[in-house]
């Protein structure tokens, strides 16, 4: 096995240099990003930069946890509800994935997690042995390497539509980074919270409490101050009242991360469409290879939405190492709740 040089911490001046030159790393990969994770004290950074003999270099943003939560050791790459975490670095195969997964077991800590790239997936999925515990997932993503025009094409007929349509009815768009279009994107969230709430079969109260915990308007306005113009909070207003909304991070890869609405306002406006559109030709201006929309889960009607965009599917897993049964036993606690409350995914 390849036994690569390791330093922890990354040093900033390097994890900059390695983030420019890998034009597939996402945005959530910034040392800004995690510098937004860490500066509540829960984590600590400890990103680990791998040298092999060959020439080849790769960068794992990774944060650990504190406090008694962290008992025993705890390394996220990342935590939940803080994006999508993996390999910084081009050229990663079964052999280096395997080394690194083989350096992060001999830290012999309670718990790692890895929430990679779902389109960097395939070397994970090479090096994956009986002793990691893999999750299945599927995500989205958008092919933004042709331009807007061929993104346009991509689209279906009725997305097509759809924009025309809220460009006719005069549906009015902003986009920036202020932290008035921040709360206005939060109230759409909230309302979104009450509609899924609703389709779940989950306690309202209960949703806002779940949601508000991971997506609190405090970490997304910690993020927007972080990331600057590379945060970008997407708005349509119909009638000159919130009616849909996004965000999006932006570098050299553009990733959708919150979208929300309010469905009774959006009506038949096309709103929710027109941002997409917009999020995504702005993101072909800035010369972004592919625009990543998320988590699509075993939802059709959201991975149907996605695919109408020109989203192609990508099943991957998220990675766990766990010296003791962690993983399986929240899953457990988790669906236990689940079915006392009658919860669907949807």
């Amino acid at each position: 096995m390849l036994e690569p040089v390791v330093v922890s911490p990354v040093p900033r001046k390097k994890w900059r240099s390695m983030l420019d030159a890998d034009q597939e790393a996402l945005p959530d990969h910034a040392p800004e990003w995690v510098d937004a994770l860490t500066s509540g004290g829960r984590y600590r950074d400890a990103s680990r930069l791998y040298s092999f003999a060959d020439g080849r270099e790769f960068l794992l943003p990774l944060v650990q946890r504190r406090g008694l939560a962290g008992l025993g050791g705890w390394l996220q790459s990342y935590p939940p509800g803080w994006g999508v975490g993996g390999l910084v670095g081009a050229e990663a195969d079964a052999e280096t994935t395997r080394a690194i997964l083989h350096d992060l077991r001999k830290l012999r800590l309670q718990r790692i997690g890895i929430w990679p790239d779902p389109k960097k997936w395939q070397a994970w999925a090479d090096a994956v042995d009986e002793g990691v515990l893999a999750i299945p997932r599927r995500a989205h993503a958008v092919d933004l390497s042709g331009g807007a025009e061929s993104v346009w094409k991509g689209m279906s007929q009725s997305s097509r539509r759809h924009v025309r349509i809220a460009e006719r009815e005069g549906v009015r768009i902003e986009m920036g980074h202020t932290d008035a279009l921040l709360r206005d994107f939060y109230a759409l969230y909230l309302l979104s919270i009450d509609r899924w709430a609703g389709q779940q079969h989950e306690p309202r109260a209960l949703a806002h409490v779940r949601a508000k915990r991971r997506d609190p308007l405090g970490k997304l306005q910690l993020l927007a101050r972080h990331l600057g113009s590379g945060y970008q909070v997407t708005i349509a207003y119909v009638d000159g009242k919130p009616a849909a909304g996004s965000i999006v991070m932006l570098a050299g890869t553009a990733h959708y991360t919150l979208g929300a609405m309010d469905r009774e306002r959006v009506g038949k406006s096309g709103a929710g469409y027109l941002v997409q559109w917009k999020n995504m030709e702005r993101a072909c201006e800035l010369g972004c290879t592919t625009y990543h929309m998320g988590e699509s889960g075993e939802s059709e009607a959201l991975a149907q939405f996605k695919e109408k965009l020109g989203a192609i599917a990508y099943d991957y897993a998220e990675l766990r190492l766990d010296r003791l049964p962690w993983t399986r036993a929240d899953a457990a606690i988790r669906g236990l709740v689940k079915r006392l409350l009658g919860f669907r995914d949807v």
